[in-house]
């Protein structure tokens, strides 16, 4: 890297994944450029002009002109070549706990096992806080009458465990080995060590697999609200999705587009508390919904979406549209775990006995990559402190039997 240009960060205050970006270079004393597009028109124009108009932050552009939209912290890592390389004949680092994830679960497990003194790393791949710190309000985790923003509640469990000591590191855990006493991890820092292990890295957006949601993802097509959303201030959005996350991101969304098209395979299956919210949009003629409808496919012009096909009660309907976004449920970061001895169900999720542990002895899960997770935010926090407890069990000698 030269010493008179530094790596340029196009990115926005609300975007999570900007955030998680700027942190691995601070983490790893990089020297960049943040340029906020939010803030500045001509910042906006000035990013787009480089990617062909993909609308995607973090857009990191290198010292060399190659040109990264959304990268994950491995290939950040790698491109960077900042990656620890560790000699396979000398002793491999070993920590007490190591988390994989650094979601709600893993947070509060940390807040637990540091607080009794036991020395806990957490690796995360992704945004610290997971999928909660890309949520825009959480209306139901106790305590928060007014509800919480996402971030400032991930943030705030951030703080919390490194208060008492915890050490995030961002990273990739991409297997685990049991060599008896300890099991082995190969990360992206390196094969390391640990005495327990607690996987708790969550779950990620669905696609739906129609024609055109690959080719116009960031063109158009996205999963997360409060990381895109601004991008469509007076533009008109469709929403795929029925649930309780696609009513909440579509009252969110309400505050940028001029009008969103609801788009509901059945029936509305949120709460009724949402629904109520839902319906006051819609009587003020910011929403439209329609129900019996499914998604087709999505169609684009000069690299950006223009309308959606879809079929509604068997007749083929068209919507204009800015913009797409697809909330249709989760699936478990689990790929990682596939080739591994740990049993999983059929979809992906971890299977685990009453005490959260795995068919791998010292091996634990928590959240809402646990096979039965109720996929709630206070669930997860209250199965972390579980898992802390249960660790602490097992590091203490006394591992309660397995129960496959």
């Amino acid at each position: 890297m030269t010493e008179d240009k530094k790596i340029l960060v196009y990115g926005a205050d609300w975007c999570a994944d900007c955030h998680r970006t700027t942190e691995l270079f601070d983490q790893h004393a990089i020297k960049y450029d943040y340029k906020d597009i939010d803030s500045d028109e001509a910042l906006k124009a000035e990013m787009l002009a480089l990617v062909a108009g993909k609308n995607v932050i973090p857009t990191v552009v290198l010292t060399d002109g190659t040109t990264l939209q959304e990268p994950t912290n491995d290939e950040l890592l790698a491109v960077l070549k900042i990656r620890s390389e560790v000699d396979p004949a000398a002793t491999l680092p070993s920590h007490e706990v190591i988390i994989i994830g650094a979601g709600p679960a893993a947070l509060s497990a940390a807040i637990y096992t540091t607080r009794e003194d036991i020395e806990t790393l957490l690796f995360e791949r992704g945004v610290v806080g997971g999928l909660a710190a890309v949520t825009d309000k959480i209306d139901n985790y106790p305590g928060f009458p007014d509800g919480v923003e996402g971030l400032t509640l991930a943030d705030d469990l951030r703080r919390q465990a490194e208060r008492f000591g915890a050490v995030i590191e961002l990273g990739e855990v991409t297997a685990i080995f049991d060599e008896g006493k300890y099991k082995r991890l190969e990360t992206t820092s390196g094969d390391m060590l640990a005495r327990v292990v607690l996987i708790a890295t969550g779950s990620d957006y669905k696609k739906i697999n129609v024609p055109g949601e690959v080719e116009y993802y960031a063109r158009g097509v996205h999963y997360c609200a409060t990381c895109d959303g601004a991008f469509y201030r007076a533009k008109r959005l469709v929403v795929v999705g029925g649930g309780n996350s696609a009513i909440q991101e579509a009252i969110f969304l309400t505050r940028f587009a001029s009008h969103i098209d609801l788009l509901v395979r059945s029936t509305i299956k949120a709460s009724d508390v949402l629904k109520q919210e839902l319906k006051a949009f819609v009587e003020a003629g910011k929403m439209s919904i329609h129900l019996n409808t499914t998604t087709d496919e999505i169609i684009g012009e000069n690299r950006v979406v223009t309308k959606v096909l879809g079929t509604k009660d068997g007749q083929k309907v068209e919507f204009p549209t800015d913009g797409v976004f697809v909330f249709v449920g989760l699936e478990p970061n689990s790929q990682f775990l596939r080739t591994t001895p740990i049993l999983l169900d059929a979809i992906g999720f971890v299977m685990t006995d009453h005490n959260l542990q795995t068919n791998m002895p010292g091996v634990f899960a928590a959240g809402d990559i646990r096979s039965g997770a109720t996929m709630q935010i206070a669930s997860a926090t209250g199965e972390g402190a579980t898992a802390a407890l249960k660790i602490r069990e097992y590091l203490e000698g006394f591992p309660h039997p397995v129960q496959n």
